[in-house]
């Protein structure tokens, strides 16, 4: 990937280059720099003095893709994406492989907030590097990323607090829903503390879940009591349900009533189904198409409330304006969480969610 006239044109790489081999610098799967170069490289442009926008790049989902095509296609995947990503920083930056699906780069000429932003837009959009299709013989994938940024000297003067800033805003970015960037703003961001938010994992929120719904009374008690729940853990806006008759309505808004009456089409064989746009609906759902359409919702994720071989009760949804949020197999296993309590209830209390 990267070659030695590229790293010569920054003096911690030229004299790298005359004590090491290139191949020696390079991750031997992307071609970008390693790790302990790309590190070595932000401590040299500290020590300097040199202003930079440091960030780190976590692939969404990357688990999901080695586990359903296998670590071959993982690799072309990771190929592809640092191949695009040097290009994009070509004369005024570098991108290193940090570890597994996550990279880090260095933007030499970016440091206003305007700026970044422009930057990181571009990344998302005009560059190819995210936010698009890798067509590969055995399959063709969406590929998202979330990104984390911050500047030198402006955010951070030293090397550890520098990275602790990038690792906040990544983390911030993934809890937010992943396929976004945050850049690094003191008033908002200072006070994160990642271990704080850590805590809150799958499990707490699935215990936060169950002692809300246990404690409320009647069905529809139960879903307004979680609701709030729900929408900090999966950083979404309402909690929508059907029931037997198959007319959504949503939790913060009662008077919401749309006839989504061919929603069982698109869970013939499957307990969920998630999307980051409408487009597979148009067709087999025309009726959940044209009410989400209205709502003016982008990404969907879907829920059958049932026990195992007792029919379907209905179903919970997620649904949001943003396009291209990637729902986490955690995200979906809370929701079939929650999904599992009604659908108990329901067997015990003999209430429907239309009730």
């Amino acid at each position: 990937m990267y070659d030695a006239a590229q790293l010569s044109r920054y003096p911690y790489f030229e004299e790298r280059l005359r004590q090491f081999s290139l191949e020696m610098l390079l991750d031997p799967l992307t071609g970008l720099v390693s790790r302990a170069y790309i590190l070595g490289f932000v401590r040299a442009l500290i020590d300097a003095g040199t202003p930079f926008a440091f960030g780190i790049l976590d692939l969404d989902n990357f688990k999901f893709i080695n586990d359903t095509y296998g670590h071959s296609v993982g690799d072309q995947v990771l190929s592809d994406v640092a191949g695009n990503l040097a290009r994009f920083l070509d004369g005024y930056g570098l991108a290193g492989r940090f570890g597994g699906d996550e990279f880090l780069f260095v933007n030499l000429r970016d440091r206003t907030y305007a700026d970044k932003k422009a930057f990181l837009s571009d990344l998302y959009s005009a560059h190819g590097v995210l936010r698009r299709s890798v067509t590969l013989p055995d399959c063709d994938l969406f590929i998202t990323g979330t990104v984390g940024c911050a500047t030198c000297p402006d955010d951070a003067r030293d090397y550890e607090t520098l990275f602790s800033l990038i690792d906040k805003t990544l983390y911030r970015g993934k809890v937010k829903g992943r396929n976004c960037y945050i850049i690094y703003v003191e008033e908002k961001h200072r006070d994160i503390r990642i271990r704080h938010i850590a805590r809150d994992g799958i499990y707490t929120s699935m215990h936060r879940l169950a002692r809300h719904f246990e404690m409320a009374p009647g069905l529809w008690h139960r879903l307004s009591s979680v609701t709030p729940v729900l929408m900090e853990a999966l950083q979404v806006s309402d909690l929508y349900y059907t029931g037997p008759g198959r007319v959504l309505r949503s939790v913060r808004n009662r008077s919401l009533k749309k006839d989504v009456s061919d929603i069982d089409e698109l869970l013939k064989h499957d307990d969920h189904f998630t999307t980051n746009t409408l487009e597979p609906l148009r067709t087999c759902c025309p009726r959940l198409h044209a009410a989400l359409t209205s709502m003016e919702v982008e990404s969907l994720m879907i829920v059958r409330v049932g026990m195992d071989g007792s029919g379907t009760n209905g179903y919970l949804l997620c649904a949001e304006p943003r396009s291209l949020r990637i729902w986490q197999e955690d995200e979906c296993a809370l929701l079939y969480f929650l999904a599992k309590l009604i659908a108990a209830r329901i067997r015990l209390e003999g209430e429907t969610l239309d009730d």
